[in-house]
């Protein structure tokens, strides 16, 4: 049995614990899929590089706005797609490359599953190899939730790990979820020609985000989508191209392409994790502490398979604890998840961090709200916005912020002072009024909130 100082599964964020510090060690990497993980091949980057091309698009569309005559004649699908992944799989290639080249990392492309303490068999194609480990680092991912109807029904769909490199846009595509990847998504192919249909179980989109954000976005995209609210779907007939979804109310949706964005699940379940020793959740998460240590003595694990928050940051922020934690094991770091900002790409764009609103009524949590509108700031009025705002909650007399909620252009970037205040302790007051802020930029929307707090 072959015999490592340390093993990674999963080339995502797991590559990133590795750097020159472990060159003096025997490491290996085990990656069934593809370097770089879903982030740089199905998920956040993709995803983002097609967005930006359809608000490109929308914005063309809606120049007359502006009073600039403008025409959209077409999106380039085929070329779009193939520019953007010529990209990303030249990048993944050359990681992959970097690290077989490296002289320390021996990497092995197939699927790992646990046989006993820090003891791995993998798959490969010329057959299976059983190794182990001094320490093993657990970086597998997850993968997109199949609803059990979608399953049975032996029909073909698509995931957001496939959907982005189809040939064409379909011309009527239903989309089954209504959270942040579902509105992406569709965002993307609507803009590219498609008709879109969202099928979803909840009464409005995005319903994780503060209650303020979700019904408006749900409202404002009303006229571009069939929205199916409330709804579930029980079986899906039909063809393949000439697909038939049948929902829990006996209403039907017609589409010849079926996108399910209904959520994604931890790979643990392919790992044979029992038999390490290492234990999970109830939703299938590994459990790990704040030092990111399973259950198992010299097993650590990160990122989606393990954290609450599923986003890329976080794992990168856990690879970098992890890193540290294998090479200082008496001087522990960990990762704090408590106010971890996040954003969705659609259009308008949204970006949150901390409790909402209905977070704090649900933990009996005292709050004020303060609320600005672009359409009340100078660069709002350039924009002709009249959707967008920004709300902040703070604590009644200390001022403390508990969260920070935008709709609207560049809320992504605009939300980075609050997340800031709330990192380093800067109270609302004095965030506000400290500062210059410059006029006329978008960012006087985030300090008017602020001031409307009243603090």
């Amino acid at each position: 049995m072959r015999h490592h100082d340390l093993v990674v599964i999963g080339a995502g964020s797991g590559n990133a614990v590795i750097d020159e510090s472990f060159a003096g060690l025997d490491v290996a990497v085990v990656e069934e899929k593809w370097f770089g993980g879903t982030c740089l091949n199905a998920g956040c980057i993709p995803s983002k590089m097609l967005a930006y091309a359809a608000h490109v698009a929308e914005t063309v569309r809606g120049a007359g706005t502006y009073d600039v005559d403008a025409e959209l004649r077409a999106v380039r699908w085929r070329e779009l797609r193939d520019r953007v992944f010529g990209r990303l799989d030249a990048d993944r290639e050359e990681g992959r490359r970097g690290r077989v080249e490296s002289g320390f990392v021996t990497v092995y492309e197939g699927r790992a599953h646990f046989t006993g303490p820090r003891q791995l068999r993998i798959g490969l194609p010329d057959g299976a190899l059983d190794i182990s480990a001094e320490q093993i680092v657990v970086a597998a991912g997850g993968r997109p939730l199949v609803p059990a109807p979608v399953a049975a029904s032996g029909l073909p769909y698509e995931t957001s790990d496939t959907v982005m490199r189809v040939d064409a846009p379909p011309r009527r595509l239903a989309v089954l979820g209504g959270g942040y990847i579902a509105a992406e998504l569709a965002e993307v192919f609507a803009a590219a020609g498609s008709s879109v249909v969202i099928v979803e179980k909840e009464d409005r989109l995005l319903g994780p985000q503060d209650e303020t954000v979700a019904e408006r976005f749900t409202e404002l995209v009303r006229s571009r989508y069939d929205l199916r609210l409330g709804r579930e779907v029980t079986t899906v007939g039909g063809r393949p191209g000439a697909l038939r979804l049948t929902l829990d109310d006996g209403s039907t949706v017609e589409a010849d392409m079926l996108l399910i964005a209904a959520g994604r699940v931890p790979n643990s379940d392919r790992l044979n994790l029992e038999a390490a020793g290492i234990r999970t959740h109830d939703d299938g998460r590994i459990v790990v502490d704040a030092h990111q240590r399973t259950t198992a003595d010299g097993v650590f694990a990160l990122g989606d398979i393990c954290t609450p928050v599923q986003l890329k940051h976080v794992a990168n922020r856990e690879a970098e604890v992890v890193s540290h934690n294998l090479r200082h094991p008496h001087d522990l770091a960990s990762a704090d998840h408590g106010n971890v900002p996040a954003a969705v790409f659609t259009r308008p764009q949204i970006a949150s961090v901390g409790a909402t609103e209905q977070d704090c009524r649900d933990r009996g949590v005292d709050y004020l709200a303060g609320t600005a509108r672009y359409a009340d700031v100078a660069y709002g009025w350039a924009m002709e916005d009249a959707t967008g705002f920004c709300k902040v909650l703070a604590e009644p007399g200390t001022g403390r912020l508990l969260g920070a909620h935008l709709m609207g252009p560049q809320a992504p970037t605009l939300i980075q002072p609050l997340v800031l205040a709330m990192a380093l302790g800067t109270d609302a007051s004095t965030l506000a009024r400290a500062p210059y802020w410059i006029h006329p930029a978008l960012t006087e929307v985030v300090e008017n909130a602020l001031l409307d707090l009243g603090l």
